[in-house]
């Protein structure tokens, strides 16, 4: 035991080596954070966690998420200890061509999530551990957070939920090395008030000194002595550790030492850590605990078809698109047990709850935390997991952030958001989903869809379980719409459906979703008037079918009106604005401008000015000018 802690503790002054060195050569980065918890990262590197370093994908790894991403350095400088990387690859750290990015991201393939907003890694941790369970699967989710981003309410969210499901598999590690970026973290040094927080939320809690490596190692050995908890080690460090200079000083975060200072930096560690610097780690022979292979279980959960049956629905048959968005995912968890559910306590309005009676061990509720539900889908994601999280359009804008990351982390994520537009009535302005189109169209790689029929949601959810490149969206109405499509009509993601056109269209109108049914309204009162125009349902807003828009466009005078339950901004008359630029197309937008009310959907449909009647209004005006 001796001879191990000593080889533990001189990998962890390897990678405070590292750290300063790449940060330095860097001239920039985050080193005073990597040197408080190289302690405890070099401990489950070399001592606790079961992992093959050669498969990082192998299933049933046990696995390290760096919540306190700003800590990157240390990331890059343990595998590099474990022989993954080279003295060079850590040199090129934060440069163009590196894939050791500033916080990590998944261009470094030994990283778990794309960290570097604080307060998402724990949320994540809570999908891997229960993918974990879900798969009969013996890996343990380990979570490094930083005190200063457990002032997050997301952390506990992940916390409440890890109780709720009894994660004795996730164990969340605490840096508390009391300084901030700015100011001192909220609790200091004070671990008791963290205990006592933890403990009110269900966690087993085990306080150490993170920079005693016997103590971690005790610490991490006990964790494992729980059968229904998650636990949690705090662990007290300093900022800083081993550079006299810095250690557990205001004003040091994110700034490299220059390349000029490095040297003397370097020499006051060694001489701080003497003993531990002289240690021949290579004389150690260390090998890495390899996992257990994974369960029959797992094997059987594999996905086996993502493909679902054709719809029955009745042309004309009026029936709400969230409830098709229950029952196409039901559908697909039937052949596909690699789908799981995710619902932030509205299964009854998404329809989730038609998933949930089919699937009950794939559907986990995840209340009224929608920043959680995300992380737990990105964690779910990594595992290899088509996780479906719906809510109120409205209420994914809690979770931009985690949304983001989750781009940023190129997950597959498919999120769905009811209710969308002011078309939800009554209920008001705080339940309309108007900025969520803005919203999802600007991340990396997104795809944004907007159903307005039966057919059209069913074949969606299909393509979305597909789609492997980035985030999906789904947008679904809560009004009940009008079947208008053939069993048989296809859909495909970037694509639209031209279902008016005549040889001498004066525009073409352009909706999605509950505004193409008013735009159909407005084709029929337009032709009582002797007036033809073309409409299109744009059900890809994005990506958007350029090519098609300007064709039909061209052949209705060069002008397109869209029309949508959205906010102006961000909206799909600015993505359609956007995609014909410099091609000579009129684009007028009709849309949500004003902040709405209370009142009867076609009342409030009206009010805005995106009502059938509006439509032909506009059409005339534009005939007249």
């Amino acid at each position: 035991m001796n001879t191990l802690k000593k080889f533990i503790e001189k990998k962890a002054y390897n990678m405070r080596v590292s750290s300063l060195v790449m940060t330095s050569m860097a001239g920039s980065g985050h080193p005073t954070t990597c040197l408080s918890a190289a302690d405890i990262v070099a401990t489950l590197f070399f001592y606790e966690m079961n992992y093959d370093p050669k498969s990082h994908i192998y299933p049933n790894n046990d696995r390290f998420i760096l919540s306190k991403g700003h800590a990157a350095p240390l990331l890059y400088a343990a595998w590099k200890e474990v022989g993954v990387l080279k003295d060079q690859d850590l040199y090129d750290y934060r440069k163009i061509d590196s894939v050791l990015e500033g916080h990590p991201t998944m261009r470094f393939t030994r990283a778990e999530a794309a960290t570097g907003a604080l307060g998402i890694g724990l949320s994540i941790g809570v999908g891997m551990a229960l993918s974990a369970k879900l798969d009969n699967l013996s890996y343990k989710t380990y979570v490094l957070l930083g005190d200063s981003e457990i002032a997050a309410g997301a952390v506990w969210e992940a916390a409440e939920l890890a109780h709720f499901y009894k994660l004795n598999n996730l164990i969340a590690i605490v840096d508390c090395n009391r300084l901030g970026q700015s100011t001192e973290t909220l609790h200091g040094h004070h671990l008791k008030r963290y205990e006592k927080k933890f403990e009110a939320f269900g966690w087993k809690v085990i306080t150490i000194d993170g920079h005693d490596v016997k103590q971690i190692m005790e610490a991490l050995d006990k964790a494992q002595e729980y059968e229904d908890l998650p636990v949690v080690i705090l662990a007290k460090t300093f900022k800083g550790y081993g550079v006299d200079r810095v250690e557990n000083k205001l004003g040091y975060h994110g700034k490299a030492f220059s390349k000029e200072e490095l040297n003397q930096i370097l020499k006051e560690l060694e001489e701080r850590f003497k003993k531990v610097a002289i240690f021949d780690d290579a004389a150690y022979e260390w090998q890495a605990k390899l996992p257990e292979k994974p369960s029959v279980e797992y094997e059987n959960n594999m996905c086996e078809s993502l493909s679902i049956e054709a719809p029955g629905y009745q042309k004309d048959e009026m029936i709400a698109t969230r409830k098709v968005y229950g029952q196409a995912l039901a559908k697909l968890g039937d052949g596909c047990k690699s789908i799981v559910s995710l619902d932030a306590e509205v299964k009854n309005s998404t329809f989730a709850e038609i998933f949930e009676k089919k699937h009950p061990k794939r559907f986990f509720q995840c209340f009224i935390a929608e920043q959680n539900m995300v992380g737990m889908a990105t964690g779910f994601d990594a595992r290899g997991k088509i996780s479906f999280s719906s809510t109120f359009a409205a209420f994914l804008t809690r979770a931009h952030d985690q949304i983001r990351m989750a781009a940023i982390g190129q997950a597959k994520l498919k999120l769905v958001g009811s209710h969308a537009g002011l078309s939800i009535g009554q209920d008001g302005p705080s339940q309309m989903g108007l900025e969520d189109i803005a919203m999802m169209r600007c991340l990396p790689k997104s795809v944004v869809l907007y159903p307005c029929d039966a057919v059209s949601t069913y074949k969606l959810v299909e393509q979305m379980s597909h789609y492997a490149d980035g985030i999906s969206y789904l947008r679904t109405t809560r009004m009940a719409t009008p079947v208008i499509y053939d069993n048989s009509e296809s859909f495909v993601v970037g694509g639209c459906k031209v279902l008016r056109q005549n040889s001498y269209d004066k525009a073409c109108i352009v909706a999605a979703g509950v505004t193409l049914h008013e735009a159909l309204k407005a084709y029929d009162k337009l032709q009582d008037d002797g007036i033809t125009v073309s409409v299109i349902d744009l059900y890809s807003v994005k990506p958007l079918d350029t090519q098609t828009l300007i064709k039909i466009a061209k052949k209705s005078e060069n002008r397109i009106i869209t029309v949508e339950d959205h906010y102006i901004q961000g909206g799909i008359g600015q993505a359609v604005s956007a995609a014909v630029i410099n091609s000579g197309i009129e684009v007028h937008a009709l849309a949500v401008t004003e902040l709405p009310r209370s009142g009867k959907p076609d009342q409030l449909m009206a009010l805005a000015g995106i009502d059938a009647s509006s439509i032909v209004k506009k059409v005339k005006s534009l005939l007249k000018s």
